[in-house]
């Protein structure tokens, strides 16, 4: 049984963390309203600019002189999982949920004897996805505060993914990130980014909205070389956003359980510390009524 000592200095101890896991709480409840607004204001923006993107590319016959972004490689072998998680821990369930998906799609993928890369934006989907796939690891970034990260970060790993599509690295990228839905829910997503998709979903939905009877000038295929980078920047920047609100929310959730395991590890200590105190004070009265009955 421990002592009256070292429960009483375990007692203070779990109190201590209580007080730095509720002040966790308070700090990412103050930043997830931010990161919340933000990632709903971006998300009109992005899936009206993807939409316009399947249209066009709806429109264009592929041909030599089509935009590689459009084109593709010709090819469907080497898959590029990009991996977008945060850099630090303490937030439940959001990174691992990421590096899960990503790890079963992998799975997948070589199963049908594709090749798949990684590549990480955040340190903790690198630390996962490193472990079991380190021949595969292509290239880690480590971003920071994700509320932080601005549309010139999100165009710079844009420009570096494009790049490294055009040098032939890899013939189809995919984004996984956490979609926000509430503080209790995020959903771990996967979207093709390279080359565009685009899928009869939505080319109806673009027809739906009358997208398909606009006409463009200059032609299709001179728009979308403009607007084809640009939507793979907003579509990263969009799941810098989503990942931002994602970690807070779930962030909340784990300290605000954190805070109540340690609120009833308290209580439990606390009723131990009693009964050891009140079985230690009836021993030495024993002894004493023993002692002077003796006399």
């Amino acid at each position: 049984m421990a002592s009256l000592k070292a429960l009483k200095l375990r007692i203070g101890s779990v109190k201590s963390t209580q007080k730095i896991t509720k002040a966790m709480k308070m700090v990412a409840a103050a930043k997830l309203r931010r990161a919340q607004e933000a990632a709903e204001a971006g998300r009109p923006y992005a899936a009206t600019l993807e939409r316009v993107v399947a249209s066009l590319a709806s429109k264009v016959t592929v041909s030599e002189s089509s935009p590689k972004l459009l084109a593709g490689t010709g090819k469907d072998q080497v898959h590029l999982f990009v991996v977008a998680s945060s850099d630090r821990g303490l937030a439940g369930a959001f990174n691992t949920n990421i590096a899960r998906l990503a790890r079963r799609r992998a799975a997948e993928m070589m199963a049908e004897g594709k090749t798949v890369k990684f590549y990480t934006i955040g340190k903790k989907a690198r630390n996962v996805l490193s472990r079991i796939y380190r021949d595969n690891m292509l290239h880690g970034i480590e971003p920071g505060d994700l509320g932080k990260l601005t549309f010139a970060d999100a165009r710079g790993y844009a420009d570096d993914l494009i790049a490294r599509f055009e040098k032939g690295e890899f013939d189809v990228a995919h984004l996984f990130f956490s979609n926000f839905k509430s503080v209790l829910t995020q959903e771990p997503t996967e979207q093709q980014i390279i080359p565009v998709k685009v899928d009869a979903g939505q080319t109806k939905a673009s027809a739906d909205t009358g997208m398909a009877a606009v006409t463009y000038e200059p032609d299709e295929e001179s728009i979308l070389a403009d607007l084809l980078p640009r939507n793979v920047a907003i579509q990263l920047y969009r799941a810098m956003r989503e990942n931002a609100a994602s970690e807070q929310g779930s962030k909340m959730t784990a300290m605000d359980n954190a805070t109540r395991n340690a609120g009833d590890l308290i209580q439990k200590l606390t009723i131990q510390y009693n009964r050891t105190r009140q079985a230690a004070i009836t021993t030495e009265l024993v002894e004493i009524i023993s002692g002077a009955e003796a006399l």
